[in-house]
């Protein structure tokens, strides 16, 4: 009789076949990468040609001629452009959605079927997209279960696992209930496996001590005043917000309308997630105090993916006013001053590979007038900057980790040439390289 298929066989095997998606060793030594057109993110500047010589993980030179150390590999990507790692400022790695059914369902689903080990199992599988499409650093926003973020990112780190670098949140902070829609009294037991519910200042200071202890990055909170979206209060958030910034670790704030926003705001978070109904002078009270967005806007593309799904051919009237509504938002924050940061939110499947799909969020910014170069910092400087690893990551320069990806075309002219990607490495180690000529 012949054994069963399982998917975990099924996956294994994809693996063992794909080059981009097998296990790849950590690279310590040597590289030589001779760039086509380079991208300097903090200038905002397209420079010609530049040599850049990488070792154990780090960029060490950035000149137009370094001749090859001894021992060295030589890359030769100079028919491409090459940027720093792109980097998406809120992703979900351990939650995906059906598009044609509802959040809470699926959120269920989630907890209590599918569970936080296999959960963080496919993950991995995501994670491993996400380099594919040139995205090298993830800020993962909860949605992961008890600490499964901190599992998958551990696993990332030790070489187990091909993935971006992840800064992981933990379970997101909310009140009574989190974010699951009216949930029995006997299941409330659901809500702890997901989030972390605050109940006043003192102990919203306690469970920023408990995410830090357990391995979190940062703290995410949640801010909507709808009772069903795990909202805080002002006092509960500024407690947040000060044993966090007293333990050296950032807040971001999950809040779309503008209430929420100006609220989180005043509470001293470091980035806003969403913000779609924000209010000009609420963009001008976070430019004040210089709190970042994070728009996770969708682009044409992908809102039709989402009809289709819902068996829906084209955009309605509802849909394109939304589109366009987000797009008002996002030239309003820029013009007022507030910094962008990327970030997709891009958890629904619609049958791509999630860092495809994620990447769409990019070309949302550049419909709603956003130029290439805006983009694209958005997506390395600004983001590396609230996740506070400024020089760090978003950037081509000595003393950086060598986040380097090459695209086919010229994404200054056309931000789409990023759906061309044909090099990534991170840390030092090579991921995918051009096929040979």
């Amino acid at each position: 009789m012949r054994p069963p298929v399982t998917a975990a066989l099924v996956a294994a095997l994809f693996v063992a076949h794909h080059p981009l998606l097998s296990q790849t060793p950590h690279d310590s030594g040597s590289t030589l990468l001779h760039t086509g057109r380079f991208f300097d993110a903090p200038r905002g500047a397209f420079l010609p040609p530049r040599d850049i010589l990488v070792q154990r993980g780090r960029i060490v030179t950035v000149a137009e001629h370094i001749t090859l150390p001894s021992g060295a590999r030589e890359i030769d990507l100079r028919r491409y452009t090459v940027l720093p790692g792109l980097i998406d400022a809120h992703t979900h790695l351990l939650f995906r959605q059906d598009p044609a059914q509802d959040w809470g369902p699926e959120l269920v689903h989630a907890v209590a079927v599918e569970g936080t080990p296999l959960r963080a199992l496919h993950g991995a599988a995501r994670a491993r997209a996400f380099l594919a499409a040139g995205i090298t650093t993830v800020r993962d926003l909860g949605n992961s279960g008890r600490f499964g973020d901190i599992a998958l990112r551990t696993a990332i780190a030790d070489g187990s696992v091909d993935g971006p670098r992840m800064l992981v949140s933990g379970p997101g902070l909310s009140s009574e209930g989190g974010q699951f829609p009216q949930l029995q009294t006997g299941y409330r037991g659901l809500v702890d496996e997901e989030y972390r519910v605050v109940r006043g200042p003192v102990d919203a200071a306690m469970a920023v001590r408990e995410n830090a202890a357990n391995g979190a990055d940062l703290i995410k909170v949640y801010s909507d005043v709808a009772p069903s979206r795990g909202s805080l209060s002002p006092e509960e958030m500024r407690a947040v917000v000060t044993e966090a910034h007293r333990l050296h670790l950032r807040v971001s704030a999950h809040a779309v309308s503008d209430e929420s926003v100006y609220r989180a705001t005043l509470a001293g978070v470091d980035g806003i997630e969403h913000g779609y109904d924000v209010a000009d002078s609420t963009l001008k009270l976070m430019a004040r105090r210089g709190t970042f967005l994070v728009p996770t806007d969708v682009d044409s593309v992908t809102l039709l993916r989402w009809m289709n799904a819902l068996h829906a051919t084209q955009l309605g009237r509802t849909q394109i006013e939304f589109l366009e509504s987000q797009r008002d938002r996002l030239r309003r924050a820029v013009k007022a001053g507030v910094t962008i940061a990327a970030g997709s939110d891009n958890y629904l499947d619609f049958g791509l590979p999630q860092g495809e799909s994620a990447r769409h969020n990019l070309f949302a910014y550049a419909d709603a007038g956003l130029t290439p170069v805006q983009v694209l910092q958005a997506a390395t400087i600004n983001a590396a900057r609230l996740l506070d690893r400024e020089n760090r990551i978003g950037v081509l320069q000595p003393g950086a980790y060598a986040d380097i990806i090459a695209v086919n075309g010229d994404p200054g002219a056309d931000i789409h040439a990023l759906e061309h990607v044909v090099f990534v490495m991170k840390a030092g180690t090579v991921y995918l390289e051009p096929t040979p000529r």
